[in-house]
């Protein structure tokens, strides 16, 4: 169990607002899988104890695949509650990614098992929650030590959820671009077509992509 003294920047926004309300818990919550062609949606939302530091926590963009999966298991072992969800690609087509994003947030602290005084999300929206206040922290997955828990909850998840889709589609390579638009991806689906966890509404200008 890693308790050592944490990186200040990280930790300060924490102690911050439990100093400056009367707050017993507050979650942090990010997605993963925004940009993707294929695949789900994820997101997380984490209560951290107080006063709790998490060595080598930081923005999941940030840190190695293998680092991700070493502090996926500390948070989830050590986290006071832990919550991750997804939305599908047909709802991302039906709804848009900004709001299927939404929605897996939404999802995500509704469910957690502690009922949190107040939601951090990252970015500069947030959804409406159920009688919880949600407060957007632009790049807050750099700056809340529990939105970057989340960020790595939901990165981690996801890629996991995409080396199963790679064992049912094997041609498509998700094993290795994970979704994401690579050169590569748009060959394999110009070579083999649209499978049915792609995004249509992210492939509507795919014969571009295949002439160049």
């Amino acid at each position: 169990m890693a308790r050592r003294k944490a990186p200040p920047d990280l930790y300060e926004f924490e102690r911050t607002v439990y100093a400056m309300n009367s707050f017993t818990w507050i979650c942090g919550a990010d997605e993963a899988g925004r940009g993707p062609l294929a695949g789900p949606v994820f997101a997380a939302a984490v209560i951290l104890p107080r006063d709790f530091a998490i060595e080598g926590l930081n923005d999941s963009k940030k840190l190695s695949e293998k680092k991700r999966e070493s502090l996926y298991g500390l948070i989830t072992k050590e986290a006071v509650a832990y919550q991750i969800c997804s939305v599908s690609e047909k709802e991302i087509d039906r709804l848009n990614i900004l709001a299927a994003s939404m929605l897996a947030i939404k999802k995500a602290v509704e469910g957690l098992s502690v009922r949190p005084d107040a939601a951090y999300i990252d970015g500069n929206r947030a959804p409406e929650l159920e009688g919880i206040p949600a407060i957007p922290v632009v790049k807050g997955d750099a700056a809340s030590a529990s939105i970057a828990a989340a960020s790595i909850l939901a990165k981690v998840a996801r890629d996991h959820y995409m080396l199963e889709l790679d064992r049912q589609y094997p041609q498509y390579g998700f094993a290795r671009h994970k979704g994401y638009p690579t050169k590569d991806h748009y060959e394999r689906i110009g070579q083999y077509g649209i499978s049915p966890v792609h995004r249509i509404s992210f492939l509507k200008n795919l014969d571009d992509h295949l002439k160049g």
